[in-house]
Protein backbone atom coordinates (compact mmCIF):
# COMPACT_ATOMS: atom_id res chain seq x y z
CA UNK A 1 0.00 0.00 0.00
CA UNK A 2 1.65 3.64 -1.44
CA UNK A 3 2.15 5.73 1.83
CA UNK A 4 0.04 8.27 -0.09
CA UNK A 5 -3.62 6.58 0.26
CA UNK A 6 -3.81 5.04 4.29
CA UNK A 7 -5.37 1.78 3.88
CA UNK A 8 -7.94 0.75 6.01
CA UNK A 9 -5.92 -1.07 9.11
CA UNK A 10 -4.48 2.66 9.32
CA UNK A 11 -7.62 4.32 8.94
CA UNK A 12 -9.03 2.53 11.82
CA UNK A 13 -6.46 3.02 13.93
CA UNK A 14 -6.28 6.68 13.64
CA UNK A 15 -10.35 6.90 14.57
CA UNK A 16 -9.54 4.46 17.68
CA UNK A 17 -6.63 6.71 19.37
CA UNK A 18 -8.59 9.58 18.12
CA UNK A 19 -11.36 8.28 20.26
CA UNK A 20 -8.72 7.52 23.51
CA UNK A 21 -7.37 11.25 23.20
CA UNK A 22 -10.87 12.86 22.81
CA UNK A 23 -11.63 10.78 26.35
CA UNK A 24 -8.54 12.74 28.26
CA UNK A 25 -7.97 15.91 25.70
CA UNK A 26 -6.29 19.11 26.64
CA UNK A 27 -8.14 19.42 30.14
CA UNK A 28 -6.75 16.54 31.56
CA UNK A 29 -3.01 17.68 30.50
CA UNK A 30 -3.44 20.80 31.09
CA UNK A 31 -3.82 19.52 34.73
CA UNK A 32 -1.15 17.12 35.09
CA UNK A 33 0.91 19.92 34.30
CA UNK A 34 -0.88 22.34 36.60
CA UNK A 35 -0.42 18.65 39.37
CA UNK A 36 3.44 18.52 38.23
CA UNK A 37 1.85 15.38 37.83
CA UNK A 38 2.47 12.51 34.66
CA UNK A 39 0.21 11.64 32.06
CA UNK A 40 0.21 7.89 33.96
CA UNK A 41 -3.69 7.28 33.22
CA UNK A 42 -3.56 8.00 29.49
CA UNK A 43 0.22 5.99 29.07
CA UNK A 44 -1.54 2.99 30.71
CA UNK A 45 -4.89 3.18 28.93
CA UNK A 46 -2.53 3.68 25.55
CA UNK A 47 -0.93 0.93 26.76
CA UNK A 48 -3.74 -1.39 27.67
CA UNK A 49 -4.87 -0.85 23.68
CA UNK A 50 -1.54 -1.86 22.28
CA UNK A 51 -1.18 1.43 21.02
CA UNK A 52 2.57 2.42 23.20
CA UNK A 53 4.24 -0.80 21.54
CA UNK A 54 2.11 -1.28 18.27
CA UNK A 55 5.95 -0.89 16.52
CA UNK A 56 7.74 -3.55 18.59
CA UNK A 57 7.88 -7.02 17.52
CA UNK A 58 4.91 -9.78 18.63
CA UNK A 59 6.83 -12.26 20.35
CA UNK A 60 7.62 -9.83 22.64
CA UNK A 61 4.17 -8.34 23.64
CA UNK A 62 4.58 -5.92 20.65
CA UNK A 63 1.60 -4.71 17.84
CA UNK A 64 4.40 -5.75 15.39
CA UNK A 65 3.54 -2.42 13.29
CA UNK A 66 6.29 0.06 12.34
CA UNK A 67 7.05 3.35 12.43
CA UNK A 68 4.31 4.23 10.90
CA UNK A 69 1.70 2.76 13.02
CA UNK A 70 3.54 4.54 15.86
CA UNK A 71 3.77 7.93 14.25
CA UNK A 72 -0.32 7.71 13.62
CA UNK A 73 -1.10 6.59 17.48
CA UNK A 74 0.85 10.10 18.81
CA UNK A 75 -0.43 12.10 15.75
CA UNK A 76 -3.68 11.40 16.96
CA UNK A 77 -3.23 11.79 20.73
CA UNK A 78 -1.52 15.23 19.77
CA UNK A 79 -4.40 16.42 17.73
CA UNK A 80 -6.89 15.78 20.50
CA UNK A 81 -4.60 17.74 22.69
CA UNK A 82 -2.79 15.21 24.87
CA UNK A 83 0.48 14.34 23.18
CA UNK A 84 2.47 12.03 24.83
CA UNK A 85 6.29 13.00 24.32
CA UNK A 86 8.01 9.96 25.97
CA UNK A 87 6.36 7.70 22.82
CA UNK A 88 9.03 9.62 20.94
CA UNK A 89 11.76 8.37 23.15
CA UNK A 90 10.67 4.92 25.12
CA UNK A 91 8.73 2.94 22.33
CA UNK A 92 10.54 4.57 19.15
CA UNK A 93 14.05 5.10 19.54
CA UNK A 94 14.85 3.05 22.49
CA UNK A 95 12.32 0.25 21.71
CA UNK A 96 13.65 0.12 17.50
CA UNK A 97 16.92 0.43 19.05
CA UNK A 98 17.07 -2.89 21.35
CA UNK A 99 14.71 -4.49 19.35
CA UNK A 100 16.84 -4.27 16.13
CA UNK A 101 20.34 -4.38 17.51
CA UNK A 102 20.04 -5.78 21.10
CA UNK A 103 20.93 -9.16 22.50
CA UNK A 104 18.16 -11.52 23.51
CA UNK A 105 18.68 -10.80 27.21
CA UNK A 106 18.19 -7.10 26.77
CA UNK A 107 15.24 -7.61 24.63
CA UNK A 108 13.38 -10.22 26.83
CA UNK A 109 14.55 -8.07 29.74
CA UNK A 110 13.32 -4.37 28.15
CA UNK A 111 10.75 -5.25 25.26
CA UNK A 112 7.93 -6.26 26.65
CA UNK A 113 7.54 -3.43 29.37
CA UNK A 114 8.31 -0.86 26.78
CA UNK A 115 5.48 -2.60 24.86
CA UNK A 116 2.87 -2.81 27.61
CA UNK A 117 3.70 0.94 28.95
CA UNK A 118 4.88 -0.36 32.56
CA UNK A 119 8.45 -0.15 31.84
CA UNK A 120 9.86 3.23 30.15
CA UNK A 121 13.06 4.33 28.84
CA UNK A 122 14.69 7.75 28.93
CA UNK A 123 17.62 8.88 25.63
CA UNK A 124 20.52 10.84 25.84
CA UNK A 125 22.79 12.22 23.42
CA UNK A 126 22.59 15.77 23.49
CA UNK A 127 25.99 17.31 25.59
CA UNK A 128 26.14 21.07 26.80
CA UNK A 129 29.40 21.43 24.54
CA UNK A 130 28.55 19.07 21.64
CA UNK A 131 24.88 20.58 20.51
CA UNK A 132 24.02 19.06 17.64
CA UNK A 133 27.42 17.70 16.71
CA UNK A 134 27.39 13.85 17.68
CA UNK A 135 31.23 13.72 16.57
CA UNK A 136 31.74 16.16 19.38
CA UNK A 137 30.25 13.89 22.30
CA UNK A 138 32.71 13.67 24.79
CA UNK A 139 30.80 10.90 27.38
CA UNK A 140 33.16 8.90 27.40
CA UNK A 141 32.88 4.44 28.25
CA UNK A 142 36.55 2.84 29.14
CA UNK A 143 37.21 -0.78 30.04
CA UNK A 144 37.40 -1.97 33.57
CA UNK A 145 37.91 -5.99 33.02
CA UNK A 146 34.67 -7.22 32.05
CA UNK A 147 33.13 -4.01 32.98
CA UNK A 148 32.90 -0.43 31.55
CA UNK A 149 33.02 2.80 33.00
CA UNK A 150 31.02 5.44 31.55
CA UNK A 151 31.87 9.38 32.43
CA UNK A 152 30.52 12.31 31.10
CA UNK A 153 27.25 15.14 30.77
CA UNK A 154 24.30 15.04 29.03
CA UNK A 155 21.61 18.35 29.02
CA UNK A 156 17.99 18.52 27.47
CA UNK A 157 16.98 14.55 28.38
CA UNK A 158 13.41 14.03 28.95
CA UNK A 159 11.88 12.06 31.48
CA UNK A 160 14.66 11.05 33.17
CA UNK A 161 12.72 11.13 36.55
CA UNK A 162 9.77 8.52 35.43
CA UNK A 163 12.81 6.61 33.44
CA UNK A 164 13.60 3.16 34.65
CA UNK A 165 16.72 3.10 32.77
CA UNK A 166 18.46 5.25 30.10
CA UNK A 167 20.07 4.83 27.08
CA UNK A 168 22.82 7.05 26.63
CA UNK A 169 24.98 7.30 23.50
CA UNK A 170 28.74 7.28 24.78
CA UNK A 171 32.05 6.71 22.97
CA UNK A 172 34.72 4.18 23.03
CA UNK A 173 38.19 3.82 21.71
CA UNK A 174 38.85 1.87 18.70
CA UNK A 175 41.74 -0.69 19.54
CA UNK A 176 42.49 -0.26 15.61
CA UNK A 177 42.33 2.76 15.02
CA UNK A 178 43.08 4.88 18.07
CA UNK A 179 39.18 6.84 17.46
CA UNK A 180 36.79 7.22 19.70
CA UNK A 181 33.44 5.86 18.11
CA UNK A 182 29.98 5.71 19.41
CA UNK A 183 28.09 3.38 21.30
CA UNK A 184 25.32 2.81 23.36
CA UNK A 185 24.51 1.96 26.61
CA UNK A 186 21.31 1.42 29.20
CA UNK A 187 22.09 2.45 32.29
CA UNK A 188 19.79 1.96 34.83
CA UNK A 189 18.39 5.35 36.91
CA UNK A 190 19.78 4.07 40.48
CA UNK A 191 23.50 2.68 38.97
CA UNK A 192 25.74 4.69 41.33
CA UNK A 193 27.54 7.58 39.96
CA UNK A 194 24.05 8.55 37.70
CA UNK A 195 23.35 11.69 38.82
CA UNK A 196 20.39 13.94 37.44
CA UNK A 197 19.29 18.05 37.90
CA UNK A 198 15.97 19.08 36.56
CA UNK A 199 16.15 22.12 34.39
CA UNK A 200 14.07 25.20 34.76
CA UNK A 201 12.06 25.25 31.87
CA UNK A 202 9.32 28.28 30.37
CA UNK A 203 8.46 24.67 28.41
CA UNK A 204 5.01 23.59 30.03
CA UNK A 205 4.87 20.07 29.83
CA UNK A 206 4.51 17.37 31.93
CA UNK A 207 7.94 15.67 30.83
CA UNK A 208 10.52 17.21 32.31
CA UNK A 209 14.18 18.22 30.84
CA UNK A 210 16.98 17.33 32.68
CA UNK A 211 21.05 17.52 33.14
CA UNK A 212 22.69 13.96 33.64
CA UNK A 213 25.91 14.26 35.00
CA UNK A 214 27.81 10.33 34.91
CA UNK A 215 30.43 10.34 37.18
CA UNK A 216 32.77 6.40 36.88
CA UNK A 217 29.21 4.77 36.18
CA UNK A 218 29.93 1.18 36.21
CA UNK A 219 27.85 -1.12 33.70
CA UNK A 220 28.33 -4.90 33.23
CA UNK A 221 29.67 -5.94 29.80
CA UNK A 222 25.43 -6.26 29.37
CA UNK A 223 24.61 -2.85 29.23
CA UNK A 224 26.30 -2.27 25.67
CA UNK A 225 23.35 -2.66 23.31
CA UNK A 226 24.82 -4.43 20.05
CA UNK A 227 28.03 -4.57 18.25
CA UNK A 228 30.67 -2.42 19.33
CA UNK A 229 31.90 -1.57 16.27
CA UNK A 230 28.03 -0.66 14.76
CA UNK A 231 27.74 2.22 16.40
CA UNK A 232 26.60 4.99 14.09
CA UNK A 233 24.58 2.54 12.55
CA UNK A 234 22.65 1.68 16.07
CA UNK A 235 22.60 5.64 16.47
CA UNK A 236 20.71 6.39 13.32
CA UNK A 237 18.13 3.47 13.59
CA UNK A 238 17.30 5.02 16.51
CA UNK A 239 17.59 8.68 15.37
CA UNK A 240 15.48 8.30 12.34
CA UNK A 241 12.29 7.23 14.11
CA UNK A 242 13.04 10.32 16.32
CA UNK A 243 12.35 12.49 13.66
CA UNK A 244 9.75 11.04 12.18
CA UNK A 245 8.35 11.07 15.96
CA UNK A 246 8.95 14.52 16.12
CA UNK A 247 6.88 15.27 12.91
CA UNK A 248 3.73 13.83 14.13
CA UNK A 249 4.24 15.33 17.01
CA UNK A 250 4.39 19.02 15.32
CA UNK A 251 1.70 17.95 13.20
CA UNK A 252 -0.66 16.38 16.22
CA UNK A 253 -0.59 20.07 18.01
CA UNK A 254 -0.91 21.93 14.88
CA UNK A 255 -3.89 19.84 14.19
CA UNK A 256 -4.85 20.60 17.35
CA UNK A 257 -4.77 24.44 17.16
CA UNK A 258 -5.86 24.73 13.80
CA UNK A 259 -9.43 23.05 15.28
CA UNK A 260 -9.56 25.49 18.02
CA UNK A 261 -8.84 28.36 15.61
CA UNK A 262 -11.43 26.88 13.02
CA UNK A 263 -14.56 26.19 15.35
CA UNK A 264 -13.31 29.71 17.33
CA UNK A 265 -14.10 31.99 13.59
CA UNK A 266 -17.41 30.00 13.12
CA UNK A 267 -19.08 31.35 15.91
CA UNK A 268 -17.09 34.48 16.61
CA UNK A 269 -19.20 37.41 15.45
CA UNK A 270 -17.83 41.10 15.73
CA UNK A 271 -20.27 42.45 12.44
CA UNK A 272 -22.62 40.68 10.68
CA UNK A 273 -20.90 37.48 9.77
CA UNK A 274 -18.86 34.73 11.44
CA UNK A 275 -14.84 35.93 11.25
CA UNK A 276 -14.28 32.77 9.86
CA UNK A 277 -15.99 34.25 6.65
CA UNK A 278 -13.95 37.02 5.81
CA UNK A 279 -10.49 35.57 3.74
CA UNK A 280 -7.97 37.81 6.05
CA UNK A 281 -9.05 34.87 9.23
CA UNK A 282 -9.68 32.42 6.29
CA UNK A 283 -6.58 31.87 3.64
CA UNK A 284 -4.81 32.11 6.33
CA UNK A 285 -6.34 28.80 8.60
CA UNK A 286 -6.29 26.97 4.90
CA UNK A 287 -2.83 27.42 4.44
CA UNK A 288 -1.88 25.91 7.56
CA UNK A 289 -4.16 23.05 6.61
CA UNK A 290 -2.44 22.80 3.69
CA UNK A 291 1.15 22.97 5.20
CA UNK A 292 0.42 20.27 7.43
CA UNK A 293 -1.29 18.02 5.29
CA UNK A 294 2.21 18.04 3.09
CA UNK A 295 4.20 17.75 6.00
CA UNK A 296 2.12 14.55 7.02
CA UNK A 297 2.68 13.44 3.47
CA UNK A 298 6.37 13.63 4.04
CA UNK A 299 6.45 11.84 7.58
CA UNK A 300 4.40 9.19 6.26
CA UNK A 301 7.00 8.58 2.92
CA UNK A 302 10.22 8.78 5.95
CA UNK A 303 7.92 5.87 8.13
CA UNK A 304 7.25 4.14 4.67
CA UNK A 305 11.04 3.95 4.14
CA UNK A 306 12.27 3.25 7.57
CA UNK A 307 9.77 0.74 7.63
CA UNK A 308 10.61 -0.91 4.61
CA UNK A 309 14.77 -0.80 6.00
CA UNK A 310 15.98 1.77 3.52
CA UNK A 311 18.01 3.70 6.39
CA UNK A 312 19.26 6.00 3.95
CA UNK A 313 15.52 7.13 2.36
CA UNK A 314 14.44 7.16 5.28
CA UNK A 315 16.87 9.64 6.72
CA UNK A 316 16.85 12.06 4.15
CA UNK A 317 12.98 11.98 4.57
CA UNK A 318 12.56 11.90 8.03
CA UNK A 319 14.61 15.03 8.33
CA UNK A 320 12.58 16.92 5.66
CA UNK A 321 9.55 15.38 7.83
CA UNK A 322 10.64 17.08 10.94
CA UNK A 323 11.72 20.30 8.74
CA UNK A 324 8.31 20.47 7.72
CA UNK A 325 5.95 19.59 10.65
CA UNK A 326 7.83 21.98 12.63
CA UNK A 327 7.64 25.10 10.65
CA UNK A 328 3.74 23.81 9.92
CA UNK A 329 3.46 23.47 13.76
CA UNK A 330 4.42 26.96 14.69
CA UNK A 331 2.69 28.57 11.36
CA UNK A 332 -0.58 26.85 13.07
CA UNK A 333 0.29 27.93 16.23
CA UNK A 334 0.63 31.05 15.41
CA UNK A 335 -1.97 31.52 12.86
CA UNK A 336 -4.78 30.19 15.87
CA UNK A 337 -3.47 32.94 18.53
CA UNK A 338 -3.88 35.29 16.12
CA UNK A 339 -7.66 34.31 15.15
CA UNK A 340 -8.72 34.28 18.94
CA UNK A 341 -6.84 37.72 19.41
CA UNK A 342 -6.90 38.27 23.40
CA UNK A 343 -8.34 35.29 24.05
CA UNK A 344 -5.96 33.29 22.43
CA UNK A 345 -3.61 34.46 25.15
CA UNK A 346 -5.89 33.29 27.87
CA UNK A 347 -5.65 30.10 29.72
CA UNK A 348 -9.15 29.15 29.53
CA UNK A 349 -8.55 28.44 25.34
CA UNK A 350 -5.10 26.91 26.56
CA UNK A 351 -3.57 28.26 23.09
CA UNK A 352 -0.53 30.41 24.05
CA UNK A 353 1.11 27.77 26.05
CA UNK A 354 1.47 26.34 22.82
CA UNK A 355 3.57 28.72 21.10
CA UNK A 356 6.85 27.91 23.32
CA UNK A 357 5.77 23.86 22.57
CA UNK A 358 5.93 24.68 19.14
CA UNK A 359 9.10 26.05 19.29
CA UNK A 360 10.11 22.78 20.48
CA UNK A 361 9.81 20.96 17.14
CA UNK A 362 11.59 23.35 15.58
CA UNK A 363 14.40 23.67 17.67
CA UNK A 364 14.41 19.39 18.89
CA UNK A 365 16.25 16.70 18.21
CA UNK A 366 17.99 18.48 15.73
CA UNK A 367 17.63 22.52 14.52
CA UNK A 368 16.31 23.32 11.02
CA UNK A 369 19.28 24.80 10.26
CA UNK A 370 21.52 21.50 10.60
CA UNK A 371 18.38 19.46 7.97
CA UNK A 372 19.23 22.66 5.89
CA UNK A 373 23.11 21.34 6.23
CA UNK A 374 22.12 17.49 5.96
CA UNK A 375 19.76 18.60 2.40
CA UNK A 376 22.49 20.86 1.19
CA UNK A 377 25.49 18.27 1.43
CA UNK A 378 23.45 14.55 1.24
CA UNK A 379 20.92 15.31 -1.40
CA UNK A 380 22.58 18.40 -2.93
CA UNK A 381 26.00 17.91 -3.12
CA UNK A 382 27.04 21.21 -2.22
CA UNK A 383 30.40 21.41 0.15
CA UNK A 384 30.47 21.42 3.98
CA UNK A 385 31.56 24.51 5.55
CA UNK A 386 32.59 22.92 8.54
Amino acid sequence: MSPVIESQEHKDLRAAVAALGTRYGRDYMTKVVRESGHPDELWAEAAKLGYLGVNLPEEYGGGGGGIAELSIVLEELGAAGSPLLMMVVSPAICGTVIARFGTQEQKREWLPGLADGSRTMAFGITEPDAGSNSHRITTTARRDGDDWLLTGRKVFISGVDIADATLIVGRTEDSRTGKLKPCLFIVPRDAPGFQRHQIDMELQAPEKQFELVLDDVRLPASALVGDEDAGLLQLFAGLNPERIMTAAFAVGMGRYALGRAVSYAKERQVWKAPIGAHQAIAHPLAQSHVELELARLMMQKAAALYDAGDDVGAGEAANMAKFAAGDACVKAVDQAVHTLGGNGLTREYGLASLIVASRVARIAPVSRDMILNYVSHQTLGLPKSY
